[in-house]
């Protein structure tokens, strides 16, 4: 039998822009924009400055490298991918799979990076993205918490091997490229809770895209990463997950066991890539979906502010204990607070829903915030469930006349096309560094992303 990584990169490997479903093809483009729109907002922040600043300065005089966007200075590919994913990261609109990773901040910027490298089509673009995310996916599904009770930071982690694969792809990489890539990525991914949870900051995906890209030049030039480097007895989930045999410590779902079968069953039929959620507002993932349940249920019943008397969420017990309830540096089922789950729970009663300008970080009880909202917090609680689907909350607001009225979340609301993803997103216009007509170009270029000769464009619409 093929190894785990051979497996995964035959199929890479083989993989066309014709095999894509159409909504495979839809859901690249819809990520491709959310990661552009967050590293345009993100280059207005210190630590999007300051990433920038830092590459900008340990590079200069880079000729041949590669774009850092919104500035279009030069670096080498692996300096412009690392600033280009600190500003995603820093501009806080995200995607999410399985509440604890965030995909586009790396594989974007590495794609980005091979594209403009090898001026790829529109098509390759998305063929990459699509295999990026689909195997780093694949590979973190039912480890996420358990990786996270180890003290590692699954984002980026598993965040290496999505920029690593879908680089490889654009790049025209091998069999025994992408293969050798993949298993490079086990030697380089890293990723350690203990920093921020002692007053730190962490390093995420900037770094991941940053090794995923030295992987892959590894890997071109011959350098051979090995045949069992994921599933061996010394291998990737026996260090990162504990055990090679599939026993989990944690689970969204309560399960104890899985198989590292999984990781391949179906490629290329089932799209676990499908399951990734829009993080459109600036805050956990496992916030997002308290605004838009709560919004809809006050609109389903023409409930109000000063209707409400009390607020209860039931939810997955995984999203009270961030980042795992094997470190917790916050629990969110505990006394209410401006900040924390039931402030946001609040945001959708009283405002129907949360601004997209609201950056990460803003201050929660600052003069942009309605002071409903922060009285409202008060009278939310939060009950932890084992059997609540994660990100699908089921609220329940009690009103004044003595009435209850419900609403149970699908775990699905933030998973939209691209006309609904566009959109949504336009709200950022009024932040952003560039024109709104030049936005508007960038949501038309990646609508129309398959019939674009060079997927680098989208680059050159990021320019101030």
């Amino acid at each position: 039998m093929p190894s785990l990584s051979r497996t995964l990169a035959q199929w890479v490997v083989g993989l066309k822009y014709e095999d894509l479903p159409r909504e495979v093809v839809d859901r690249a483009k819809g990520v491709t924009l959310q990661s552009l729109a967050s590293m345009l907002l993100g280059s207005q922040t210190a630590p999007g400055q300051q990433a920038v600043k830092l590459i900008a300065e340990e590079e200069a005089g880079v000729r041949n490298g590669a774009t850092i966007m919104v500035t279009g200075s030069k670096a080498t590919k692996g300096g412009a991918a690392f600033a280009n994913s600190e500003m995603a990261f820093a501009g806080g609109k995200w995607d999410t799979f399985r509440m604890l990773t965030h995909p586009g901040t790396s594989i974007v910027p590495g794609a980005f990076v091979a594209a403009e490298t090898a001026g790829a089509s529109g098509k390759d673009f998305l063929t990459g993205i699509a295999a990026g995310y689909e195997v780093m996916e694949r590979m973190a599904a039912d480890f996420i918490p358990t990786v996270m009770a180890r003290g590692f930071h699954a984002g980026p982690v598993f965040g290496i091997f999505g920029p690593a694969v879908a680089a490889a792809k654009i790049m025209g990489l091998n069999e025994e490229q992408v293969n050798s890539a993949i298993a490079l990525c086990a030697s380089l991914a890293a990723g350690n809770l203990e920093g921020a949870r002692s007053g730190g900051r962490a390093l995420r995906e900037g770094a991941a895209v940053r090794n995923a890209l030295l992987a892959v030049a590894l890997a071109k030039q011959g350098h051979i990463g090995g045949e069992t480097v994921l599933e061996g007895d010394a291998g990737f989930y026996h260090a990162y997950a504990g055990t090679n045999k599939g026993q989990l410590t944690y689970s969204f779902v309560g399960a104890t066991q899985t198989s590292l079968d999984k990781i391949t069953a179906d490629l290329g039929k089932t799209w676990i890539f499908l399951e990734t959620l829009y993080r459109i507002y600036s805050t956990a993932g496992y916030n997002i979906a308290h605004i838009d349940v709560t919004a809809k249920l006050c609109e389903e019943h023409d409930i109000h502010y000063r209707d409400v008397d009390r607020i209860e969420a039931v939810v997955n017990w995984l999203e009270t204990q961030y980042p795992s309830p094997a470190f917790p540096s916050r629990r969110e089922d505990g006394p209410p607070k401006p900040g924390n789950t039931p402030f946001y729970t609040a945001y959708g009663v009283v405002n129907r829903g949360y601004p997209l300008l609201r950056g990460v970080g803003a201050d929660p009880t600052g003069a942009d915030v309605p002071p409903e909202v922060l009285e409202l917090t008060k009278r939310v609680t939060i009950i932890p469930s084992h059997t609540m689907t994660l990100f699908g909350p089921r609220i329940t607001i009690f009103t004044r006349d003595g009435k209850s009225y419900t609403k149970q979340g699908t775990g699905r609301e933030f998973i939209w096309d691209f006309d609904e993803h566009a959109r949504r997103i336009r709200e950022v216009i009024p932040g952003l560094p560039i024109p709104g007509a030049q936005f508007e170009n960038m949501i038309a270029t990646c609508r129309e992303l398959d019939r674009q000769n060079n997927a680098a464009k989208l680059v050159q619409l990021t320019l101030k």
